[in-house]
């Protein structure tokens, strides 16, 4: 396959967001009624999917689009101060300089993407930024990059570090290659048999060999 296209999920894959998002999900749960999580409940959460992880908390899917956009706004104050995932300022910048398009498509806000970007010097290294509102609706976008930027399906990789992430990916019928240092565990998205699965973000400029 020759793939002039990454894009690439935010949260998790690029930007080290999940302690910070664990202790906004916490200040919320009081608010909703829900289930804290405790540090010691990590492990098992990396193995579900979004709807299981939904189901054991007790967020129903009429609220959660407005955690998340409750969540998003209260990242916005801190994600200036969280750290890139290890070795992606390496990464980045190489595949950029291989790839015809580069781009995030993110759950998080564009607002919050820019905002950290910038802070680590990397405003420049991305052609684009695009946001769904729902946890669910990553397919749908993918499409409409690829029409939008008369993208090949076929020349197209989406990177991120979420079950959900492979399942857009397949849907949307492009390549989907799954990090292992974000959110899911390994274990479960290879389950899943995304087209690529990377330990390292040093693995990631395979990808545009």
């Amino acid at each position: 396959m020759k793939c002039n296209t990454l894009i690439f999920d935010f949260d998790g894959t690029i930007a080290d967001t999940l302690d910070e998002a664990l202790k906004i999900y916490n200040s919320m749960a009081d608010q909703y009624s829900l289930l804290k999580v405790r540090d010691s409940d990590v492990a098992d959460l990396r193995h579900m999917s979004i709807g299981r992880l939904f189901d054991h908390l007790g967020i129903s899917k009429h609220r959660a689009p407005k955690m998340l956009y409750q969540g998003t706004r209260m990242l916005k104050s801190r994600i200036a101060s969280l750290p890139l995932i290890q070795g992606m300022a390496e990464a980045l910048p190489v595949l950029r300089s291989r790839a015809k398009h580069f781009g995030i498509l993110t759950s998080n806000s564009v607002d919050n993407v820019s905002l950290f970007l910038n802070t680590h010097g990397l405003e420049d290294v991305f052609t684009f930024v695009s946001s769904t509102s729902k946890l669910t609706g990553k397919a749908r976008h993918l499409r409409s990059i690829q029409k939008s930027y008369g993208i090949d399906p076929d020349e197209m990789i989406y990177i991120g570090d979420e079950i959900r992430d492979i399942r857009a990916a397949k849907k949307a019928g492009v390549a989907v290659a799954a990090v292992g240092w974000g959110f899911n565990s390994p274990e479960s998205l290879q389950a899943e048999d995304p087209d690529f699965m990377l330990q390292h973000p040093d693995e990631l400029t395979a990808l545009l060999a």
